[in-house]
């Protein structure tokens, strides 16, 4: 049986981990945007596919399968 404290300890480390990512995430997705703007003119076009292409690689590479794509 947990603890009371052990429970908000638990809570508080994992939801400090899930803001971390988001923040992650959203760093990155404003650095894309920046991108788009700053050299593309707007157009995301050009980093959609470098990101679909890089996301791709990166699931790829590891295990030279893209089965982490049948979970979607």
């Amino acid at each position: 049986m947990m603890l009371k404290g052990n429970i908000v300890a638990y809570f508080t480390r994992n939801l400090a981990i899930v803001v971390g990512l988001v923040l992650i995430w959203r760093g990155i997705w404003h650095l894309l945007d920046a991108a788009d703007f700053f050299f593309f003119e707007g157009n995301p076009l050009y980093t959609a596919i470098g990101g679909i292409a890089i996301g791709l690689a990166i699931l790829y590479l590891p295990d030279k399968d893209l089965k982490e794509l049948e979970k979607l």
